[in-house]
């Protein structure tokens, strides 16, 4: 099998990312009504209150960081998704149920919205761990970025279809039909050759398990850096959300149609970045710095936008940048970390980008409601220059990044591998079973 497919391989792998593919389309079609019933149906488009439901989505994952990268180092990966994607589906149930009796009301919005980031918060961190028990570590960076490609396949699809379903029969029949499709990835999982997973004996608890992952990624100034650009971006760049919707509704009057169309465009743009990077071996550093430099620019471009066919086109762009920094962060945090040690270090990564939510969608919503969503839009693109600052800040202090003049032409030089990844160990205590 092609380089591009090779975790395909594995029959677990397989299973998973077919289930999940499922899953995700309804998990995007469940958004996309979300956001539009907030924003037309509960308010007068208020870009605040989708803000606010953004916060309360993912706030639960900063808050309830200790508990979520313990739980997926160590308990049951398996069994722990089986519960989690349970809950989501239940939660998705009750509030399509809530909406099509016409009984919704804002604040029910904000309750689930509170309620299933809390169940995200142990969701996400083991999900994404959860890759390096269907893969070898040869193949996992590969599976790190077809997972990518399956959410954003679904980015494409999901949106376009929630975008017809809204103004042919509602928004509810959007979260009945995702609490529906919990069953694939559910089955997906009950599937699963358990003998055949990559899974190791789990660490024992010892004082101070529960927290060792913030002292890891101290003494990592590698994952420091990623994690502040993370930061940065995840909490003013990517609250996608109230950028297009705002767009749409203000900027070029468009209908739900127009909006589900608008986030399909740069879901294409995150589905090309995905597969880009599953050829991607080794991503690092200058990669992570290169995205967010273009994502920054990109972002900068889409906010001049005249209309929205333009607009869109724009969006292929940042949504290929996007996905490409997320994609290399991610997979360089699981290449370049302990197994023993992923749970907690991508429980603190997820907690970066989702937690910075509850402080940049209300300060991003009331920009938008005070001077208009194209100025929302600079506020995300200064977001990636800084990030891009910052990595080019480590790479010429930890990597001797430096401007040389080789056979009369100026090109950069960078010390291949890094001095503080050599050696790296687990310095917490822990140890195997």
């Amino acid at each position: 099998m092609s380089g591009m497919f090779a975790s395909l391989r594995s029959f677990n792998y397989r299973l998973w990312a077919a289930g999940a593919l499922v899953s995700n389309v309804g998990t995007w079609m469940q958004r996309i009504g979300q956001d539009w019933l907030v924003l037309t149906v509960l308010t007068d488009h208020s870009a605040t209150a989708v803000g606010t439901v953004m916060a309360l989505q993912f706030g639960p994952p900063l808050l309830l960081l200790p508990l979520t990268g313990y739980a997926a180092d160590h308990w049951d990966r398996r069994k722990l998704l089986m519960a989690t994607q349970a809950i989501s589906g239940l939660l998705a149930l009750g509030l399509g149920l809530l909406v099509l009796s016409g009984a919704v009301q804002l604040w029910h919005v904000y309750g689930f919205a509170l309620l299933l980031g809390c169940v995200t918060a142990f969701d996400a961190p083991v999900r994404q761990t959860f890759v390096s028990d269907l893969v070898s570590d040869a193949d996992l960076a590969n599976a790190v970025a077809l997972n990518s490609a399956s959410f954003n396949a679904a980015r494409m699809v999901g949106p376009a279809v929630a975008g017809l379903l809204i103004a042919a029969v509602g928004e509810g029949w959007l979260f009945m039909v995702n609490a529906a499709s919990y069953a694939a990835v559910l089955v997906s999982l009950a599937l699963l050759r358990v003998h055949e997973l990559h899974a190791e004996a789990a660490p024992e608890h010892t004082r101070g398990s529960v927290l060792a992952g913030f002292g890891y990624v101290a003494r990592r100034p590698d994952l420091m850096a990623v994690m502040v650009m993370l930061a940065l971006i995840g909490t003013f760049g990517f609250n996608f959300a109230i950028f297009i919707s705002t767009m749409s509704v203000t900027v070029f009057q468009g209908d739900a149609s127009q909006y589900g169309l608008l986030t399909s465009a740069m879901a294409v743009g995150t589905l090309a970045g995905a597969l880009l990077s599953a050829r991607r071996p080794e991503p690092g550093m200058v990669l992570m710095a290169v995205s967010a430099a273009a994502f920054g620019l990109s972002v900068a471009v889409a906010a001049l936008m005249p209309g929205p066919v333009s607009f869109a086109v724009v969006l292929f762009f940042v949504g290929l940048a996007a996905l490409t920094f997320m994609t290399a962060s991610n997979s360089m945090m699981q290449l370049t970390t302990e197994r023993a040690m992923r749970g907690r270090v991508l429980a603190l990564r997820i907690a970066v980008v989702m937690g910075g939510t509850p402080l940049g969608a209300p300060l991003v919503g009331w920009v938008v409601d005070r001077f208009g969503a194209r100025w929302a839009l600079g506020v995300a693109a200064l977001s990636g220059i800084a990030a891009a600052a910052v990595a080019v800040h480590y790479l010429v202090r930890h990597r001797d990044l430096r401007v040389a003049r080789h056979e009369g032409r100026l090109r950069l030089r960078i010390r291949p591998v890094p001095a503080d990844v050599a050696g790296v160990r687990l310095a917490s205590g822990e140890r195997v079973k």
